[in-house]
Order: structure tokens, then sequence, then C-alpha cells
């Protein structure tokens, strides 16, 4: 055994005996653990059952601040109530009744002792104090906290909402019309598509909002109370809170009629100088929405699912923002908000304040895979923000509400229409809301592209096509015409260029190596400038056609007109039109992918194939990058992995739009014959040649490129000597 071999038993049993003492180190801590555990476990419940043997009972400021509360909010029966508790005062005595755990106790009986029930007894006093501290913190509103609830419906041929006494809020907006995709009432795919729910924007339980008043010591969240309903005719009610001393703070709702997305929200109120000081100027607001989920395509409406908002600017037209759509984002910012608005693929609910949002906290939290949520809502989307208020105002602040789709042709019409409804309102308090910022178009440039071009031509054919599909057909046909005079040349150039591809290979054999490469390129460019082809022309097509497919991939799958709209075998052009699914998953590209396969965007991947296939043919093969080739051809593999999600109106755009191109290019190559090509480079190669600038730049480039070659192959030379 040499040296070494030792050397090595000896560090794995040095490690072998550390590894043991550390094992037995951590199992005695671990036992440690466990014992102290044990033991404040014991203690605990030890210390609970010494709490449960002691009587509870109010102590003297507790008893005082509980008179207090009965005399001042008490009214003339000196009685203040909380569901079936009831507490009053005579005299100096303490009366009432009280329910615990189904049992009526006595409140005299509880004061005086009589309770013999340990924790009956700490249970009552518990419920006691509860009811002295709410009247403590609601005051003048305490008696509103119990109440039933009564909800009243208001109804237009676009809208119908429904607005509970709880809280005094909107609690349900359905949107006429519109139904939720083709999900059933588990959030899954109904394939029957029968009975399908209209979209909620908002939905009991999953959406609340409220304002709070400060009072200097004590808040009053009006989500808490229960309001009076008053309908003042068929499109208006109001919410009213009547306080002790005349005093009033209500909402009142007017929702617009006809086809009109358009609610009005006012807060009104009188004497509320005897509830809130005149020296509280703001008031806080608070939003809080659950959003649920309305299409089949889950991954892009989770994309496409965020708070949006607008700064406020005199005049109007201030900069929209909005969080981040794929991860849980909070964001808390000083500047005035003219609009706040939670919105998801095909819908929006937004808020626009009359005289500003001071300031905003704004949080968006997407549902956690795996839970039970996941199927049913996409984010959790959380609004705080304040208002400026004044007690002596009749009307201190108020608003306009959106419930509806993300249509271009409605936002785009939005503010003419509230000046159109409120002529009361300042001439420059609803200019420029720029809401159709709601619906992603993509960035200035291609939104340009959108907004005056793909939007107005859509909207023109479809108000005399009434299929999508065919619609689709003929704005890809005319962006095509569009662009055809400038991609002619183009095409014409790639089609030299096929022409010229065997010469070129000779090219390449004749001078191989990097030795020859300034010789090769020179008469490469001498051979192209016979046939008077240009080898950049093959971009230029697609230069000039990039605004439009970037402006298309983002216009196609936020297009609400497209959705539910079905042709051929896609029932819904706005989703992907899956022909295979499966519930598993596939490692690493799922998330892309999904669990299905689109026939639309396996369409657009065979034409794209097709398409390089054509291209590699006008272009001479290289040995030099053999694996460019290959390159080329998993490109639209990788199309079909990223588009395999989306929606499929976009997939059949791209697809048409390939296989024009590919009609375009075999036509084009038709046209162009070879003997008349190498006729021409017969008769450019007799013709005295005149050379531009650039070439004559480029040739003294490429000597002098040649020289500085030669002479590093000189001095490697010199070395190996």
């Amino acid at each position: 055994m040499d040296r070494n071999t030792i050397i090595g038993w000896v560090l794995i049993g040095a490690i072998f005996i550390g590894w043991m003492a550390m094992t037995n180190n951590y199992a005695k801590k671990e036992q440690e653990n466990r014992e102290q555990a044990q033991k404040e476990q014991v203690e605990a419940r030890q210390e609970q059952a010494a709490q449960a043997s002691m009587r509870d009972s109010l102590d003297s400021d507790e008893l005082t601040l509980l008179k207090s509360n009965i005399k001042q909010f008490g009214g003339d029966s000196a009685r203040i109530v909380s569901g079936q508790n009831s507490v009053s005062l005579q005299g100096d005595q303490i009366g009432g009744s009280l329910t615990v755990d189904g049992q009526h106790i006595d409140v005299a009986d509880l004061m005086a002792g009589k309770v013999t029930n340990t924790r009956v007894n700490n249970d009552a006093v518990k419920a006691l104090r509860a009811l002295s501290d709410t009247y403590g913190k609601n005051g003048p509103l305490a008696s509103k906290l119990k109440g039933t609830n009564q909800v009243v419906k208001l109804k237009n041929d676009s809208l119908e909402l429904e607005i509970s006494s709880k809280g005094g809020m909107i609690t349900r907006a359905t949107l006429l019309g519109w139904p939720s995709a083709n999900l059933d009432e588990n959030h899954k795919l109904n394939t029957v598509q029968k009975n399908l729910k209209p979209v909620e924007v908002f939905s009991p339980g999953d959406n609340t909002y409220s304002f709070v008043l400060n009072t200097g010591d004590r808040r009053f969240d009006t989500r808490d109370f229960y309001f009076t309903p008053r309908q003042l005719n068929d499109s208006t009610v109001e919410m009213d809170l009547d306080m002790p001393g005349g005093a009033l703070f209500g909402l009142r709702y007017t929702l617009a009629k006809g086809g009109n997305y358009m609610v009005r929200m006012e807060i009104i109120q009188k004497n509320m100088a005897t509830v809130v000081p005149t020296t509280i100027s703001d008031m806080d607001f608070n939003w809080h929405q659950k959003m649920s989920r309305h299409e089949e395509g889950k991954m892009f409406e989770e994309r496409n699912s965020t708070i949006y908002y607008q700064y406020a600017q005199s005049g109007g037209g201030g900069d929209v923002k909005y969080l981040n759509e794929s991860s849980a984002k909070e964001e808390d910012m000083q500047d005035r908000v003219k609009w706040i608005s939670t919105k998801n693929q095909f819908f929006s609910a937004a808020l626009i304040a009359d005289k500003d949002f001071v300031g905003a906290r704004l949080k968006s939290v997407p549902s956690e895979k795996g839970t039970p949520e996941y199927q049913r809502y996409l984010k959790d989307l959380t609004i705080s923000s304040s208002l400026d208020y004044s007690s002596t105002s009749a009307r201190p602040a108020s608003f306009f509400f959106y419930f509806g789709p993300n249509r271009y042709r409605i936002l785009s019409n939005y503010d003419d229409m509230i000046a159109k409804y409120q002529t009361a309102a300042k001439s420059d308090a609803y200019k420029s809301l720029r809401l159709t910022r709601l619906i992603p178009l993509g960035w200035t440039l291609f939104r340009w592209v959108n907004t005056y071009i793909v939007i107005p031509v859509f909207n023109w054919l479809g108000s005399f096509i009434p299929n999508y599909g065919i619609i689709i057909l003929i704005l890809t046909i005319l962006i095509k015409l569009v662009l055809s005079p400038l991609t002619y040349k183009s095409y014409k150039s790639q089609a030299v260029m096929r022409i010229l591809a065997p010469d070129i290979q000779a090219l390449n054999e004749k001078y191989p190596g990097q030795e020859n490469a300034m010789k090769r390129q020179q008469k490469t460019m001498e051979l192209y400038n016979q046939a008077g082809a240009n080898p950049m022309g093959g971009c230029l097509p697609m230069l000039l056609q990039m605004p439009i497919l970037i402006a298309v991939f983002a216009f196609f799958p936020s297009c609400i007109e497209l959705r539910g709209q079905s042709f051929l075998w896609a029932h819904d052009l706005s989703a992907p039109d899956a022909i295979v699914s499966w519930s598993g998953q596939i490692p690493f590209i799922t998330n892309y992918f999904g669990n299905h396969v689109s026939l639309f965007c396996l369409l657009m991947t065979a034409t794209n194939i097709l398409y390089t296939y054509l291209t590699m043919q006008s272009q001479a093969q290289s040995n030099s990058m053999p694996g460019m080739k290959w390159m080329m051809y998993l490109m639209p593999v990788f199309f079909l992995v990223f588009f395999n999600n989306y929606a499929a109106g976009l997939s059949y755009y791209y697809f048409v739009s390939l296989l024009i191109t590919i009609i375009q290019t075999y036509a084009i190559r038709a046209m162009i014959k070879e003997d008349k090509v190498r006729a021409q480079m017969a008769a450019n190669a007799k013709k005295p040649k005149k050379k531009s600038g650039f070439m004559a730049r480029l040739e003294e480039a490429q000597r002098q490129q040649e020289a500085a070659l030669r002479q590093q192959q000189k001095k490697n030379g010199k070395k190996r000597r």
C-alpha cells in the first residue's frame, strides 16, 4: 500500500468520523428541541386551564366607558344593540341581555357575578366588551352595523347592476350579450356551449369598494354599514346612512339609458359637519377585486389582467400606466390620478373621478398554481387611495363607472358620451381620458399602425361581412396588395439570386479558404452587378412588413370582435383552436405550448417551413456555416411552441400571409427566365464598367484588408522559422 493510498484512507476516515459527530450532534439538538416543544405545549395548556378557571369581569375603566357609550349613543331608550345583544342603562344600573353559545345571559346577573359557569361568564364579558368597543369605534353609526341586506337592480340594454344595502356598493355588474366564452359554472371548457352565463365584471363576494371617513378619533368604513335604499326612478337609486342629529351620508347611482355601459356615482351628504370636523380634508377609498376568469385561453387572459391608471394632468391627456401582469407587483405613488381600472383581456371596470384621486397604492398578486382558486381567479387586485373631502359640501365627490368590453370604438368615444351625459361637469374634467390604452395594441409605432390602419379597415369590413374568418382573409389580402409594389423588386431580386446560386457556388469552390475571402467577395459582387441583383433585396419585404406583423401580433389577441366567433374548425378565433388536448404537462415548454395542439398554428408552421425552403433555394450554400441551414428550419418549430397557445385568429392570419407570400414568390420566379438573366449578364459584361463611389470605396477597403492579411501571414511565417 503506497503513501497516497494511506493518505486517502485517512482522509476518508476523518470525513466519516466528522460526519458521525455532526449527525450525533444534530440528533441531540433535535431531541432537545422536541423536549422543549413538549414542555412549552404543557405550559401553554396549563396557562389556558388557569385562565379558564379565572373569572373575568369588566374593570372600572371598562365599566365607565360602557356607561358613557350607552349615554352618548343609546338615544332616548338608553340602549345600544348589536345583533342579539342589547345593553341598557337605568340610572346607574346596567341591564339587558346577551346571547352566548346559544344561551341568554341577563346582563344584571353578569354584573352581579351570578353566572356560575366560568367559561360562559368569560364569553359573556368578552361579548360585552365587543359591544362597547363597537359603539366606541363607530359612534352614531354603530346601529347601522346590523341589518337586513336589500338588493336593488338597475338595467338598460347593455348592463344590469345589483346594488346592495350592505356597504351601499355595486355588488354585481352583468354585461348583457357577452357570454363567458365556453366556460361552464366550474370554469372548465363547456363543449356543449349552452346555457352560458353572461360576463360579470363585478360579482358578489369577489368585488368590494368603500369610502372611509376620518373624524380624528374614528374611522367609518362604508362597507361595514347597512344603508337604506331609496329608488328615485327606474334608472337612479340612492343608498343612505341616516345618523343622529339629522346628518346623512349617501351614495347615488344613475345608470345611463340605452345600450350604454356608463354609471354615474355621486356622494351626497348633509349636516355631516356634526360627525366629521370641518378640519378633515380627505376621505379614503379602498377597492378589492378577485378577478374571475371569463375566457377559455387562461394563459393569455392572465397575461392581460392587471391594474391600469391615468395620471391627472391639467387639460387631460395624462400618461396611462399599468402594473406588471406577469408577477406580483406593488406600487405606491403620490401623484394625482384621474382614473383607475381593473382590466382583463376583454373587459374592464374603470372608476373615473371628477376631481382626481390623491395618490394611490396598487397591488396585483397572480393566483398561485395548485390552489383551489387557480382555476377560477386570475389575480387578486387591491387599490387604496384618497380623495379631497369637505364635510360642508353637498356633493364632495363624484365619479363615472365604466363596466364594459375593451372595444376600441366604445372606449374611444367615452369622453364624448360623458360630455353629453353630464353637461354640468367641467369642460376639461373628462378630456383625453385615453381609455383606449386599456387595449394593448403595442408600442407607439405599432399602436399607430393598429389605430389608423388595421382597426379602421377591420371595422369597415365588419360592417358588411358577418364572418370574421373571411374578414381576416380579406384584410390579409389587402395588406399584401398595398405592400406588393414595394416588395416586387425584392422578390424579383430573390428570383435572380436563385438563378445565380450555381455561379456563386462555383466561385466559393474556385476561391476557397479564409485567405481568398476578399477575392471571393469581390468576384461575387461583380456577378451581382452583371445580373442586376441585390443580395440584400430579400430583407426589404421583411423590413416593410415588420411593423404590420408586430402590430397584428398585438391586435388579434386583444380584438374583442373575434371573441366567440367561429370559423371552420375553430369555435373561438380569440382562443387557441385545439384539435388534440391532454391533461399532462410537457417539461420546460408547457407554460408556452400549453396542453393541446392548435391546427392553425400547425398550418402556419408548415407554410413557414416551406417558405424557408424556398428562401434557402435562392441562396448559395456555404460550407463555412453548415449549421445555419438547420437553424433556419428550426425557427418555424420555435414559432410552433410559442404560438400554439395564442389566438386562432392570429395563427390564421400568419398562415394566410405566408401562403400568399409563397404564391407571390412562385409567380415572380415564373416571370424571371434564366436565359434572359444570362443574356443580360453577358450584355452588362461587355459594357464599360463605371464604378460608383460606394464600389470604389468597397474595393479600396478590400485591397487594404488583403494587404494587412498578407503582412500578417509573413509575420507568422517568420515566427515559425
